[in-house]
């Protein structure tokens, strides 16, 4: 019976990638997926600590698998992520000593060393092409390519340049190339990932700009879609702007954290604009992106967050009325300058009915744009079946997630979906049609 491996993640696209590129190695290696952990040779948790509610169920995890090893000693178990960061490993290693091996985030290099010098692995493998696993070839249509890792902004509330880092770009070169093998093996839509993605390449030696990447992106053949997230409002410049009214390929689709809708708030956070720039910096978006979609980022109950403050907030999002708002409860991260400098005065069940404030009011925004879609036809990049509704489901260019009944099959193909139904965070229509075979942006007959 060949080797098989069981791997979880929890936490942000990054970490979906990150367990991407570790589970193509590790097939590469030899080994088969499990969704089973009691099956697994190897188990590797990828873990996120942004909110305390994440890194408890990390802890929940890890506790749980203490039985597996006892009862199977030679069971390998890594733990890679942001729980992993530099100052954290010998705490951990005290706590949970049946782990075998730590890794930082996105690198997996000490788990499949591990494997290697243990003969758990075949000699002379490549260990790490940046490729989809051999399991998923075929099946998986989107993909993601961290592009910007770590972060150096400082926000006060943010745990990440604590564990993943200094912000360091990835060269062109290595993009490009594990954009072209993803596409080789099926792969139709590419995100760009970073925790400040509009910053990318003004750290590389020599300087380049996200709009510059997308613009290179932009000519591979049979790649029908490019993402980017998340953006960050001082850093969203009309170069990028003018670059995603441009390019075909690219979505209308904007991720733009806003976080607080009080400048005082912001201040706190050490965002580094105001509402009011926030709000011109919209406005530009779509005036010069047509139909274009806007997500954001809320944090609710940061110290010292008055009910009036909060009420601006509201009122902002309530103005605005964007596509798609993230929510969280403000939660205090160890080492961040808000947990050191701000004590977390805001009471839960305040921060809860904040949160759900927002939620209903989200709701009913988002239930209203989606209900203008009524009878409309869109086009849907179509990623998978739900084998138990017999529905096929894949998403807007503006991030809508879209279902439609079909005996075809569909994957990977672009429809034509006419809405008979909306709902707040879902349509359902009808396949009109497909887009033929092949790419469905010809050439440009201009530069890039």
């Amino acid at each position: 019976m060949p080797a098989r491996y069981h791997l979880w993640t929890i936490g942000c696209q990054m970490n979906t990638a990150d367990s991407q590129r570790l589970a193509a190695a590790l097939e590469e290696l030899g080994y088969t997926p499990t969704g089973q952990p009691a099956q697994a040779d190897v188990i590797v948790l990828n873990t996120c600590v942004v909110r305390q509610s994440a890194e408890d169920k990390v802890y929940g995890r890890l506790s749980s698998l203490r039985p597996l090893k006892e009862r199977c000693p030679g069971l390998v178990i890594g733990v890679m992520g942001c729980l992993v960061g530099p100052r954290q490993v010998d705490h951990l290693r005290e706590r949970f000593p049946w782990v075998d091996v730590w890794m930082p985030p996105s690198q997996p290099e000490p788990l499949l060393r591990m494997l290697r010098e243990r003969g758990y692995a075949a000699e002379g493998t490549k260990s790490d092409r940046r490729l989809l696993p051999l399991s998923a070839r075929g099946r998986v249509v989107t993909a993601c390519i961290p592009v910007v890792l770590g972060c150096s902004t400082g926000c006060t509330y943010c745990v990440i340049p604590y564990r993943r880092g200094a912000e360091r770009s990835r060269p062109v070169e290595e993009i490009i190339a594990e954009a072209e093998a993803l596409v080789a093996q099926g792969v139709r839509e590419i995100t760009l990932l970073g925790q400040i993605v509009d910053r990318y390449g003004l750290d590389l030696p020599e300087k380049t700009t996200l709009a510059a990447l997308l613009r290179s992106l932009h000519r591979i053949a049979d790649l029908w879609r490019i993402r980017f997230l998340t953006s960050h409002p001082r850093w969203f410049t009309e170069e990028l702007l003018n670059a995603v009214a441009e390019l075909p390929k690219v979505c209308e689709h904007i991720e733009l954290p806003v976080q607080a809708g009080d400048d005082e708030v912001l201040a706190r956070m050490r965002r580094g604009y105001t509402v009011a720039e926030y709000c011109h910096l919209v406005a530009l978006i779509r005036e010069r992106i047509a139909g274009v979609s806007i997500a954001t980022d809320i944090i609710v109950g940061f110290p010292g967050e008055t009910e009036e403050q909060f009420r601006r907030t509201y009122e902002l999002l309530a103005g605005l009325r964007l596509d798609k708002v993230h929510i969280a409860r403000y939660s205090p991260r160890p080492q961040t300058l808000a947990a050191r400098r701000y004590p977390d005065d805001v009471p839960e069940e305040e921060k809860e009915r904040r949160r759900k404030a927002l939620e209903e009011l989200q709701t009913s925004i988002a239930e209203e744009l989606n209900a203008r879609l009524l009878g409309q036809t869109v086009e849907v990049l179509v990623e998978g079946r739900d084998e138990r509704k017999g529905r096929w489901w894949g998403r807007t260019r503006t991030d809508r997630l879209v279902f439609f009944e079909s005996t075809e099959d569909w994957l990977g193909r672009l429809a034509q979906v006419r809405i008979t139904w909306s709902g707040p965070w879902s349509l359902i229509g009808e396949a009109v049609t497909s887009t033929p075979p092949g790419s469905p942006y010809p050439p440009l007959d201009r530069p890039l």
